[in-house]
C-alpha cells in the first residue's frame, strides 16, 4: 500500500507544470522561432518549422491562461513599477495556487500592499515566502510568524528586514552570529 502511495505522489510531483515552467518554454520556444526566421532554409521547411513553433507557443499561451486568465497582462502588472498597491492587492486576490511567477512578481513588487504580504506569506513556494521575509513592507505581526516558524529557515532573512521589530531584529542578528561562529562538523 504505501509503494503505491509513493508512487502516486511522485507521479503527481513530476506532472506538475507551473506558470514558471511554461513561462520558460514558451520564451525558449520564441527563441527557435526567432532563430528559424533567421535562418537560411528553403522556403517550404521554413514555413513549416513556423507553424510548428507556433502552434507550440499558442499552447503554452492556452496553458498559461487556463491558470490565470489573462496570464501575460496580470504578469505586466506586477511587474510594473507604476502599478498601484490597490491593483497589486486584486491581482494577489485571485491568484492560482500553481501560479508562482505571478506570485513570485507580486511578492518582489516595492509597493506591495501588508495585506497582500501577509497572504503571500502562507504561498506554497518557497521563493514567494522568502521575498515576503525580506520585504521592508511585510507586518511585523508576520515577521515575527516567519521568524519562528522551525519548518523554514526564513529567521535569517527577517533577521536583515528593516521593517522587523527592534527586539526581534535584535534576538535573531544574535541567533545569526551564534551560527555563524559556531564550529563546524568534520567529516
Amino acid at each position: 500500500m504505501a509503494k503505491a502511495e509513493t508512487r502516486k505522489k511522485s507521479a503527481a510531483k513530476a506532472s506538475f507544470r507551473g506558470t514558471q515552467a511554461i513561462f520558460g518554454e514558451r520564451r525558449h520556444l520564441e527563441e527557435v522561432l526567432a532563430s528559424v526566421g533567421r535562418a537560411r532554409l528553403p522556403r517550404a521547411r521554413k514555413a513549416e518549422e513556423s507553424r510548428a513553433l507556433k502552434k507550440l507557443i499558442d499552447a503554452r499561451n492556452e496553458e498559461l491562461n487556463r491558470i490565470t486568465p489573462g496570464w501575460d497582462r496580470k504578469l505586466s502588472e506586477a511587474r510594473n513599477r507604476e502599478t498601484p498597491p490597490e491593483r497589486l492587492l486584486r491581482l494577489g486576490r485571485g491568484l492560482a495556487p500553481e501560479d508562482y511567477l505571478l506570485a513570485r512578481a507580486l511578492s518582489e513588487h516595492p509597493q506591495a500592499p501588508p495585506e497582500l504580504l501577509a497572504a503571500l506569506s502562507r504561498h506554497p513556494y518557497a521563493a514567494v515566502r522568502e521575498n515576503v521575509a525580506r520585504h521592508p513592507r511585510t507586518p511585523p505581526s508576520i515577521l515575527r510568524k516567519i521568524a519562528e516558524d522551525e519548518s523554514e529557515p526564513l529567521w535569517f532573512l527577517v533577521a536583515c528586514n528593516p521593517s522587523t521589530p527592534a527586539q526581534l531584529r535584535s534576538r535573531l542578528r544574535s541567533r545569526l552570529r551564534q551560527t555563524s561562529s559556531s564550529p563546524r562538523p568534520t567529516t
